[in-house]
């Protein structure tokens, strides 16, 4: 039987991408072929996302976030 498929060499062991059909402890031989894949541009930032969502919420939020969410404390337009 011969199957190709995607695998993902993880630094010890390759993972395959989809379910292969095969008894644990089965010998195969493997042929690597390495899939190049394009860079995309500049690298992805959440902070920068999450900058850029232009969140509304009250100045104190960070400091006393446990109030907020867990004490009851009221938003500014809550009172």
């Amino acid at each position: 039987m011969e199957q190709t498929l995607d695998a993902t060499f993880d630094g010890e062991v390759f993972r395959p991408a989809q379910s292969v059909d095969l008894e644990p402890d089965t010998k195969v031989e493997l042929t690597l072929k390495v899939k190049k894949l394009p860079k995309t541009g500049k690298p992805y930032s959440s902070l920068e996302y999450m900058a850029s969502l232009n969140l509304d919420g009250p100045s104190d939020f960070s400091r006393n976030i446990d109030e907020y969410l867990y004490g009851g404390k009221p938003f500014e337009d809550e009172k």
